[in-house]
């Protein structure tokens, strides 16, 4: 089923349990344009809204790219005087924060070049499946300090200086090598490789998925910032939910388990 994101260069679709991002403009290498930025927390609140979607996918379209970048013809209009960076800041934040609501697992299925807010973009993931003939890179002075924090978690304090400071494209066997990527697969195969992971995802009990996506999210912070009351109520709620008590029986009667997510 199609959603509605108010542009045709931002797709979203349901299918099968995934919900599907398309970043779509093809043209310009699937660019960030300001229209697709703004358009990001519409695509993922109708995700969040929906129980049968349990995973959501975000990809490139056209084989050329995941995502190049930021729309650089946008920046005379506006990114060039200080008040009309600030309001490119203040509008394209708010596509950053979203990420931050969505509670389900995020893959990102690379193909081709994966540049600055496209490497920025894959890292909102929590999966990232790339095909063997895809580029990473970030040039100088393109990410923020939360942009930075992301990676060094990622890759470590010494890739991530090397990634930065050099601006050089890294493979993907070098991305994989790094920990940029979880998965690099042959071009013909990505979708596929995507979509098998994704299922099995999907097939698992959304609330264990759930907390395990909101542990890990507290697991990367200073031990001094994590809020572990919220993840305690969301483990007790696995164990109250029927989907607990499904997945006993499912394995009693040597059968998969039907979860419902409640």
């Amino acid at each position: 089923m199609d959603l509605q994101t108010g542009t045709e260069t931002l797709l979203a679709r349901t299918e099968g349990g995934i919900g599907w991002l398309t970043f779509n403009n093809p043209a310009r290498h699937n660019a960030l344009s300001v229209e697709m930025l703004l358009a990001v927390p519409i695509a993922l609140a109708a995700f969040e809204a929906q129980d049968d979607v349990r995973v959501v996918v975000i990809s490139g379209a056209g084989g050329r790219a995941f995502v190049s970048g930021a729309d650089i013809s946008e920046f005379g209009e506006k990114r060039t005087s200080p008040e009309a960076r600030a309001d490119y800041d203040r509008a394209t934040g708010v596509a950053w924060r979203s990420w931050s609501d969505v509670t389900k697992p995020v893959l990102a299925m690379i193909q081709g070049y994966c540049v600055g807010g496209g490497v920025m973009t894959a890292m909102q993931a929590d999966i990232r499946i790339c095909s063997e003939d895809s580029q990473f890179g970030i040039p100088a002075a393109r990410l923020g300090l939360g942009g930075v924090e992301q990676l060094t978690r990622l890759v470590g304090p010494a890739a991530a200086a090397d990634i930065l400071f050099s601006g050089r494209r890294l493979p993907a066997s070098e991305a994989l090598r790094v920990g940029l990527v979880n998965q690099v697969v042959a071009t013909a195969d990505l979708e596929a490789s995507v979509r098998q992971v994704a299922d099995q995802i999907a097939a698992n009990a959304p609330l264990t998925v759930a907390a395990c996506k909101a542990a890990i999210r507290e697991a990367v912070k200073d031990p001094h910032r994590r809020d572990l009351a919220p993840l305690e109520a969301m483990v007790e709620a696995c164990f109250r939910s029927q989907d607990y008590l499904e997945g006993q029986r499912a394995f009693l009667e040597k059968r998969p388990p039907q979860f419902q997510g409640r």
